[in-house]
């Protein structure tokens, strides 16, 4: 009994002892952990991303739609530099090179003071790009540079008429396939880089043609719209960044109209329809059959919706193969850059309520406000519906706040709803409609023979309600008769003319 309490008596001493010493270790490694994270916080961490303007397409982005957002024969800049499937491209960009920096040629470029200025922006160049700059060196990134700028400005000046022949060594399939890859998101040159450029090899017999007239001249193609003065002289566009970010400025709404949907969407009302989304945008299906007028708007920028009242003007919309990559690389620069207003995705995400199904799609074609050359209207629905999925949605954001708002309060009125009531269930298509228009001829003309029946009695016209009945049944056929009816010694006297 004695050996067994002295047992537990050091048991007991052993493990407070192991337990003190696992409260000091525990305690030391706190205070070693607390010093190192206030030196850590003592550090101050340069944050080389704020001056970011090329980004990589977030995951859940690309993965919708991965050809959209890789270059398909050309790179340009770091994030797909040395990639195999685009090395034989590489060649054409040396080719290039050679041809401007040639030596022994008449009023011949230096390449000196190119590869100077390059070095001179090499920094801030790397601050350009949000991943990817720091693993190439110094010498490889300068060099990558040169190279592809000057690809890109020769390029810009022998294609300034949109005419392969103007340049040799592009072929005719490359240059909707080039428009397509040096518009991406992943594949820009900051645009200080190639102004740079653009100056240092310059010609004195070249025109007075800037930058970024060459530039807008190149992509307008893209665009396959002509409303929009700002894509010939680039007026209004100010502090671009690259070209994407140039040839999105040249397509926004005008200043004037930009501005009115921006003060609009602070007042009340308008931030009520913010707070519905653009989710409440209503199918060209329901707002015509509420009897809200569309209109194809013209001579405005492309992404210019209006409304007024009942009537809804919108662009013309141009879909092909390659619109779906300009609009998703818009949409991805929107969501990734913080200084950036949301105006296409606005747009897209109007669009994207509007087509609901393919006869959305063929009555938007019949109002001559959305084209394609696509296989069918389905592939078009398919498309647009798929342009802004897994995009944040933020209506409080939206420049189209208004129209939204204009035209939900007007289909949301007792004439609309019960307009679009009756369209929808006796006139959805022209074969119900015949049939309802002739049960209403039936309906009608059997109150007509009613009438007749009552007045078969004289007594009856003598009765004012009867007297009025048959004048509201014969008013439909006011244009077609001409009547008098007169109660002398209680006769009718029907006088018709034909």
């Amino acid at each position: 009994m004695r050996n067994c309490s002295l047992t537990r008596l050091l048991l007991h001493k052993s493990s407070r002892t192991f337990h003190d010493t696992a409260k000091a270790l525990n305690q030391q490694h706190l205070s070693k952990w607390k010093a190192t994270l206030k030196e850590e916080l003592a550090v101050i961490v340069p944050n080389d991303r704020e001056n970011a303007c090329i980004y990589r397409v977030p995951v859940n982005m690309s993965e919708v739609q991965p050809d959209a957002y890789a270059p398909t024969i050309i790179s340009i800049g770091p994030y797909h530099l040395g990639q195999e499937r685009l090395i034989a491209m590489e060649e054409l960009k040396w080719k290039f090179f050679h041809r401007l920096f040639r030596p022994k040629q008449p009023n011949g470029v230096e390449l000196h003071p190119a590869m100077k200025a390059m070095e001179d922006l090499e920094q801030d160049a790397r601050r350009c790009y949000w991943d990817n700059a720091e693993q190439h060196s110094k010498d490889k990134f300068v060099r990558m540079m040169l190279v592809d700028g000057c690809f890109i400005v020769e390029l810009l000046r022998e294609l300034k008429h949109n005419n392969f022949h103007c340049a040799p060594s592009v072929q005719r399939w490359m240059l909707p396939t080039l428009r397509r890859d040096l518009i991406m998101l992943e594949n820009q040159l900051p645009l200080f880089v190639l102004q740079k450029l653009f100056e240092l090899t310059k010609r004195s017999e070249e025109s007075s043609a800037c930058l970024e007239q060459l530039a807008l001249c190149f992509f307008n193609p893209l665009l396959q719209s002509q409303g929009d003065v700002r894509a010939v002289n680039a007026q209004g566009i100010q502090n671009t960044l690259h070209f994407l970010d140039l040839f999105r400025q040249s397509i926004l709404p005008f200043p004037k109209n930009l501005s009115q949907g921006l003060n609009t969407s602070k007042t009340s009302d308008s931030n009520n329809a913010a707070e519905e989304g653009i989710d409440m945008v209503r199918s060209i299906t329901e707002l015509m059959e509420a009897g809200v007028v569309i209109e194809k708007a013209v001579n405005c920028s492309p992404l210019d919706v209006r409304s007024q009242e009942r009537w809804l003007k919108v662009p013309p919309l141009y879909i092909d193969d390659h619109k779906g990559t300009l609009f998703r690389n818009m949409v991805a620069y929107e969501q990734c850059h913080p200084k950036c207003k949301p105006y296409v995705t606005s747009f897209l995400f109007f669009f994207d309520g509007l087509i609901n199904s393919t006869e959305d799609v063929g009555l938007l074609h019949h109002k001559g406000i959305l084209h394609h050359c696509l296989g069918s209207n389905k592939e078009v629905a398919k498309l647009v519906n798929g342009l802004c999925k897994e995009i944040a949605r933020d209506g409080r954001e939206s420049y189209l706040c208004k129209v939204v708002h204009d035209m939900n309060t007007y289909c949301n009125g007792s004439y609309a709803w019960f307009r679009a009531g009756l369209v929808h269930h006796y006139f959805r298509s022209w074969v119900v409609g015949i049939s309802t228009l002739g049960a209403i001829i039936v309906v009608y003309v059997s109150l007509i023979q009613t009438g007749f029946a009552f007045v078969e009695d004289p007594k009856n016209l003598n009765r004012p309600f009867y007297h009025d009945l048959i004048h509201c049944l014969l008013l439909p056929l006011s244009h077609l008769f001409s009547f008098k009816i007169r109660n002398e010694y209680e006769d009718i006297i029907w006088m018709y003319s034909v």
